[in-house]
């Protein structure tokens, strides 16, 4: 976390981010609420998208602490829905905030695949080592962890976005349930017995989830 005058500025926006979305800051604002003049911001940020990003970058460390590191003695499915379930605490508990982060794009830019591979974000590096921990402990089949974990968070985070725009009639709870199932069955497949012959094709092109 930032420390000083310019943590006291990124508290100060992180607040009004939290509570009202990241259209309702303005360096006036933002220097009343952290007791300073709004000139003094300019000393720490060049304009009003800095500010924003370093609000975005702050918190995305914050976050990334929330997420678990792999418990090597839990099983698999412990371990995924535990990470799902802190997820859709954050995504839903703080929608403003997941807005910002993950939808708004005030978070540093990354690009898919080297800033990814390289673990930023503050979810998804843990969930490209639990990935990598089942792999190895041959619970799951051997893979590119990277993908995985991001096929595993691009279903949960398209769901959540439906359900932030008001597109899901459904409760909380109802959806948090429709997760969970959307989860398994992601992770357990739907087809009887893999990929059916003649009707779809593994990695690289070869028939059958096994080649």
């Amino acid at each position: 976390m930032a420390v000083g005058t310019a943590g006291r500025i990124i508290d100060a926006a992180r607040a009004i981010v939290t509570e009202e979305g990241a259209e309702a800051v303005s360096m006036r604002r933002v220097a009343s609420a952290a007791g300073i003049t709004p000139m003094a911001i300019y000393r720490h940020f060049a304009d009003r998208g800095a500010l924003l990003r370093a609000v975005a970058d702050d918190l995305g460390a914050q976050l990334r602490e929330l997420w678990v590191a792999p418990d090597p003695d839990a099983d698999p499915g412990t371990l995924v829905h535990e990470q799902l379930r802190r997820f859709l605490d954050f995504a839903l508990g703080r929608p403003r905030l997941y807005r910002f982060l993950m939808i708004d794009g005030w978070a540093r830019a990354r690009r898919y695949p080297q800033d990814f591979r390289e673990s930023e974000g503050p979810a998804f590096a843990r969930i490209v080592d639990l990935v990598a921990d089942l792999m190895a402990r041959g619970e799951w089949r051997a893979d590119d962890p990277t993908e995985v974990a991001l096929s595993l968070t691009a279903q949960t985070q398209g769901l959540v976005q439906l359900y932030l725009s008001g597109r899901m009639d459904m409760s909380e709870d109802e959806f948090r349930a429709l997760c969970e199932r959307a989860m398994w069955r992601l992770i357990h497949g739907v087809a009887i017995h893999g990929v059916a012959a003649g009707h779809g094709h593994g990695p690289d092109g070869l028939a059958g989830a096994d080649g």
